[in-house]
C-alpha cells in the first residue's frame, strides 16, 4: 500500500502549493487513477512518491515505511515508472532499453537479456524482430509498450504511470489501455496512473482520485463519483462529457 498524509509540495517556499494537504490511500493490487487539469498537482504526486521530488510537508509511506528514511536510489529502483513522454535512450536497442534498469542492479548480461525478451513478448513485441531495432524505428505505440516493459524490468510492486498514452492517437490509445487492462489481471500490480481524460479514468480505474489545484475532491469508485459528486467541480467534471455523450446520442 502507497500512503500519503497530509502531503504538501510549494516550489515557492509557501507561497503557493502544487500539492496541498493530501491524504489519501493506494489499496494493494488496485489501480487509481488520479485525473485532473494541467496544474492540478497529478505529476507532482508522481514525482513526490518516487523521490523525484522531495516533500514541503506531510508523509508518503510504501509498505509501512516512511519514504524519507528509505534510500531514494533503492526506493526508485522498487517502483516501475513510465513516463509521459516515453523516455527511451536514442542510441539503445530496444532490448538495451528494457534491461537498463537490471543492468544498474548488476545483472549478469544473460540474465538482462532474458529478461527483456521476456519482458517484450509481455507486452506484445516479438523478440527476435524488435530487440535490435532502435526507438527512432518504432511507432509511438511501440515505443510506449517498450516503455512498460522497462518500467517492469525489476519486477516492481507499483507501477507509476504519467499519461503514458497522452501523445498516442485514438485507436492506438484505446488499444494500449486494453492491454493494461490485460496486463494488470495476469501479473496483479498496484498501479497509480495520471490522465486527464475523463473516459480513460473510467476506462482503468478501480477507483478515482480528483485533483483540482493542488487539492485532492474526491476519491472512489467510478461509481460512486458518477452518483454521489462529492463538490460542485467533480458534479461539473463529470456533467460535460455526459451531457455530450448525450446530445451526440440524440444527434444519431
Amino acid at each position: 500500500m502507497i500512503s500519503f498524509r497530509h502531503v504538501s509540495k510549494s516550489f515557492d517556499r509557501g507561497r503557493h502549493f502544487a500539492v496541498d494537504d493530501v491524504s489519501l490511500e493506494v489499496r494493494d493490487g488496485e489501480t487509481l487513477v488520479l485525473l485532473g487539469s494541467s496544474g492540478s498537482g497529478k505529476t507532482t504526486l508522481l514525482k513526490l512518491t518516487k523521490r523525484l521530488l522531495e516533500m514541503t510537508s506531510g508523509t508518503i509511506e510504501v509498505d509501512g515505511q516512511d519514504i524519507a528514511d528509505l534510500d531514494p536510489i533503492i526506493l526508485r529502483r522498487k517502483i516501475g515508472y513510465v513516463f509521459q513522454g516515453i523516455g527511451l535512450f536514442a542510441n539503445m536497442t530496444v532490448e538495451e532499453n528494457v534491461a537498463i534498469v537490471t543492468r544498474l542492479l548488476g545483472w549478469a548480461r544473460e540474465e538482462r537479456r532474458s529478461r527483456a525478451h521476456e519482458l517484450l513478448e509481455l507486452v506484445g513485441l516479438e523478440p527476435a524482430e524488435y530487440a535490435d531495432r532502435f526507438p527512432e524505428e518504432l511507432s509511438g505505440g511501440q515505443q510506449q509498450r517498450v516503455g512498460v516493459g522497462r518500467a517492469l524490468a525489476a519486477d516492481p510492486a507499483y507501477l507509476l504511470m504519467d499519461e503514458p498514452f497522452g501523445a498516442l492517437d485514438a485507436l492506438t490509445r484505446d488499444a494500449l489501455q486494453q492491454e493494461l487492462l490485460t496486463l494488470k489481471r495476469r501479473l496483479n500490480k498496484t498501479v497509480v496512473f495520471v490522465t486527464h481524460d475523463i473516459f480513460e479514468a473510467l476506462t482503468l480505474g478501480d477507483r478515482i482520485a480528483v485533483l483540482h489545484g493542488g487539492h485532492l475532491e474526491q476519491v472512489g469508485t467510478r461509481e460512486e463519483i458518477l452518483a454521489h459528486p462529492a463538490t460542485e467541480f467533480v458534479r461539473d467534471l463529470f456533467g460535460k462529457p455526459a451531457q455530450q455523450l448525450a446530445d451526440f446520442g440524440g444527434l444519431l
